[in-house]
């Protein structure tokens, strides 16, 4: 007899979940409450720039096993595009400095000893003094672990939990800032090629899934927005619709991959973050300068990480939450400055005329990456044996990113796969 899974929510975490359990024999129900898949990982075309963009920019890493087997699992991991080794550009737009730190390929941070692929101004003392972090609690701040002041922390530490945190670093959980740091700095160069989806989200991460659930046989319903659930007997018994209902069979299950606040409202009692930050998104319509590197970090300035794709010019700014009532062409002429400085183009350029642009700002991008809000994030599990959870909010070990996202869909499939 064929099971079969309700996945609720086509954002990635939904997604993984659902590739994961059709691969094992699951007939597979896909209800999405919006008209688009991909959630905050998704492409679109934008009227403004005349071209499709991203609606967040997003980097991957070679140690994200679990977004790359999902990758592979639906055949788009070679569209997932960086070098061969695990190289950062990096520019100091407050005095012009530019660098890159280079991790190589090997599994042991063999770079620490190499002053020419360190950040530079650092030693390898400095390293070790970032130590703490890798076997902190989730109860402790980063600030209360390190020492969050000095160049090897303002080139390299504080860009790096900022953009996974989406907190000011020494706000943030300490045990979640280790994770990062485990899986990347710890891991060696192996561990740490930066991973584009160069196509656009959607072209590598959504459509091809689609795409596979689909020759699967599964059913895919947007505008489908699940309003609540019927219990009966520690089971979930009816999906509610609204327009409609769907009653459960006695070997069905739920995957419940939606945000944290809709979640919440569909599973009374549901322990859950409530507090979130805001990243910014812009994209200018560009070509690149010849030489200028597909990523580079940086610093001393408004902008944090600078990607140039094919025609475009896309930034991100994470923790956020000061900008989302700066003036819309106030920020974009701020953050076209900063573009400027890093990519070369001069001050005739940065002051002219502005060229197309769009800004994207997510207020509730993720939820904050505090010891208070960490300890709120429940488990796959809930009070009842066919509903389970997905979702970065959830229990990931990781903060926020597409890694968390997918290894949350990935374990709630598990843990359906074995009870």
């Amino acid at each position: 007899m064929t099971k079969t899974a309700h996945i609720i929510g086509a954002g990635l975490s939904g997604l993984s979940a659902a590739v994961r359990l059709a691969n094992e024999g699951y007939r597979i129900h896909v209800h999405e409450a919006t008209q688009n898949a991909g959630g905050r990982c998704r492409s679109y075309f934008d009227g403004a720039t005349n071209m499709v963009i991203d609606n967040g920019n997003h980097l991957l890493l070679s140690a994200n096993i679990h977004a790359r087997l999902y990758a592979l699992s639906i055949g788009s991991e070679d569209k997932l595009i960086g070098p061969d080794r695990a190289e950062f550009h990096f520019a100091d737009v407050s005095t012009g400095k530019k660098w890159l730190l280079d991790l190589g390929r090997s599994r042991i941070p063999f770079w620490l000893f190499n002053a020419k692929k360190r950040v530079p101004d650092t030693g390898v003392l400095d390293y070790v003094k970032l130590m703490p972090l890798a076997w902190a609690n989730n109860s402790a701040l980063v600030g209360d672990t390190i020492t969050c002041e000095g160049t090897l922390y303002r080139r390299l530490v504080q860009p790096l939990l900022l953009a996974a945190l989406n907190v000011d670093p020494p706000k943030g959980s300490a045990g979640l800032a280790g994770a990062i740091v485990r899986e990347t700095l710890l891991a060696g160069g192996k561990a740490c090629r930066p991973l584009i989806a160069r196509e656009g989200l959607s072209a590598v991460l959504v459509d091809p899934a689609l795409e596979f659930l689909k020759g699967k046989g599964a059913n895919i319903q947007f505008a489908h927005e699940l309003r609540q659930i019927d219990t009966r007997n520690g089971n979930v018994a009816v999906l509610d619709f609204g327009d409609d209902t769907i009653a459960l069979g006695a070997e069905d299950v739920v995957v419940l991959a939606v945000p944290a606040r809709p979640a919440s409202n569909i599973v009374l009692g549901l322990k859950a973050p409530t507090k979130f930050r805001a990243i910014v998104n812009a994209h200018f319509r560009y070509d690149p300068p010849e030489g200028l590197p597909a990523l580079t970090g940086v610093v001393g300035g408004l902008i944090e990480w600078l990607f140039a794709f094919p025609n475009r010019l896309s930034i991100t700014i994470s923790d956020a939450d000061r900008l989302i009532n700066t003036p819309r062409e106030e920020l974009a002429r701020d953050i076209w400055r900063d573009i400027a400085k890093v990519a070369g183009l001069g001050e005739a350029v940065a002051e002219g005329p502005l060229p197309p642009w769009q800004i994207v700002r997510e207020r509730r991008a993720t939820f904050e990456a505090t010891p208070e809000q960490d300890a709120l994030r429940p488990g796959a599990k809930t009070e009842f044996r066919n509903l389970f959870l997905a979702g970065d909010w959830t229990d990931t070990g990781l903060p926020s990113t597409i890694e968390g996202s997918v290894r949350s869909g990935h374990l709630a499939a598990d843990l359906i796969l074995t009870r």
